[in-house]
């Protein structure tokens, strides 16, 4: 009798042990096959809940960022779980589309999982789809409340966003989204956005967010010009962009981790994707400071875009404008550029922040700006500019510079530098100054140094710390 109360008190210690150990598993789906079903809920099956199918209890929920969550309660020891959506009939794959075997996860590990789902097998994969694992559908149908209709959004996200949690990114919104990162969704094929960020950060760079955006199909022309051509149409161009600033970009600084001022956002399109992007910076400088500009279609808007260009003052605003397309794309394609990029000097902008290129070869087409791509995201995203970004107050060199703008000198004054190196460096990364300070007030002639933006960075025992400088 004596030794059955014992085993029972065992038992009960061991059933008590087990329970105590069980935890609130929160797992979430950071991307799902591009071909996934607007409306399909995904559901997680699995021996904590006998393998059901279909129990709306279990329905992973959408998340305003495009992830989607569930949290499994009381959870312990190995649990083995699959992902569907409602029947057997429809379960997650390989991104081939084929069989995947059960996922296993020990609780031991930790309360919180990550995941992403490669394809399912009644969809036969992704379909074809060349998207890397940076991308994800933000939405299928975000809200435009400026334009009173919906649309796909796309997200791509730098190589470490999920690790270097403390580090915050440019951002840069495309159009023609479903040209940017996927064969299987494009007109004629893809840019490959992902596949060159990917590859530049891998080699060292910073690494940026870009956000596509679709066009509208049947409204793509309307959208993409505020002017109305009598032939073609337009006209929704104010609307279009006042719902990048007003409704999209809040919306995306709210929910990532964002390096919000305009000179690290930056508007990118092709042909009239090119004209709506040219509108937009000079509409929205104090939001949108980089502008990348391929073969734009500026004869839709005839001269009504320079006299626009030409109302405004650009000279105490950090513009950076990348203007690219084929010497024979068609006879006024190079000019009009050529008038473009003169009307934002003379409104103010430096002549080197405007870079201006042309190839004989180039081709109103995707694979040519696909091409061109790399070239101008590191023009407008220079490497230098981010030198500093992942710095704390504490480890940087506090100092000032004035006057700036300045002519021929300008004075550093930093009342804590030891002896401190400083370089100055053009918007290509190249250093046309460098020399050190000794004291705390140190004057420094600009000599020959050509008009422009600079970065000025300076470097000591206390760290790095980087300042824009202009040079009239």
């Amino acid at each position: 009798m004596k030794i059955n109360k014992i085993i029972g008190l065992g038992l009960l210690f061991l059933l008590f042990a087990l329970k105590s150990n069980a935890i609130d598993l929160t797992i979430t789906v950071t991307s799902i096959p591009l071909n996934t079903l607007v409306n399909d809920n995904i559901y997680i099956s699995g021996n904590f809940n006998n393998w059901s199918v279909g129990n709306t209890n279990y329905i992973l929920q959408p998340q305003a960022n495009g992830h989607r969550t569930i949290t499994l309660v009381n959870v312990s020891g190995t649990i083995e779980f699959k992902f569907n959506r409602g029947s057997w009939d429809y379960p997650e794959a390989t991104s081939s589309g084929n069989f995947l075997p059960n996922r296993t996860y020990n609780t031991a590990n930790g309360s919180e999982l990550f995941l992403t789902i490669a394809g399912w097998e009644d969809l036969t994969g992704n379909s074809g789809s060349t998207a890397n694992a940076n991308v994800q559908i933000l939405s299928n149908s975000f809200n435009m409340p400026e334009l009173n209709r919906n649309r796909r959004i796309w997200l791509y996200l730098p190589n470490d966003y999920n690790t270097a949690n403390n580090k915050s990114y440019p951002v840069i919104y495309m159009h023609d989204g479903q040209n940017l990162f996927d064969q299987a969704t494009s007109f004629t094929g893809e840019w490959e956005v992902d596949e060159t960020l990917t590859n530049l950060q891998n080699q060292g760079g910073y690494g940026a967010i870009v956000v596509g955006i679709d066009n509208g199909g049947a409204n793509r022309i309307n959208e993409y010009s505020p002017w109305v051509n009598a032939q073609y149409g337009g006209g929704q161009g104010d609307q279009y962009i006042d719902f990048i600033k007003n409704t999209l970009k809040p919306h995306i600084d709210e929910n990532y981790r964002t390096l919000t001022e305009p000179q690290n956002t930056g508007l990118i399109g092709s042909s009239m994707g090119g004209l709506i992007s040219l509108y937009g910076v000079a509409k929205f400088p104090e939001t949108f400071g980089k502008g990348g500009i391929f073969s734009p279609s500026i004869w839709f808007a005839g001269v009504q875009i320079i006299e626009f260009i030409n109302t405004k003052n650009f000279s105490s605003i950090p513009l950076r404008l990348y203007f690219v397309a084929g010497t024979n794309e068609s006879s006024t394609m190079v000019s009009n550029m050529q008038a473009a990029r003169t009307e934002f000097i003379n409104s103010g902008v430096p002549s080197q922040e405007i870079n201006l290129v042309t190839h004989p070869d180039g081709a109103h087409s995707e694979w040519y700006w696909r091409r061109e791509f790399g070239a101008a995201y590191q023009f407008l995203f220079p490497a230098p500019y981010f030198a500093t970004s992942t710095l704390s107050p504490s480890e940087t060199v506090i100092f000032s510079i004035y006057p700036n703008p300045s002519k021929d000198s300008f004075m550093i004054e930093c009342n804590h530098c030891k002896t401190e190196k400083y370089e100055l460096i053009n918007m290509e990364g190249k250093t046309v100054l460098s020399g050190q300070i000794n004291n705390a007030n140190t004057t420094i002639a600009t000599g020959d140094i050509n008009k422009g933006v600079y970065l000025f960075r300076l470097i000591g025992s206390q760290g790095i710390s980087i300042q824009k400088l202009v040079i009239q």
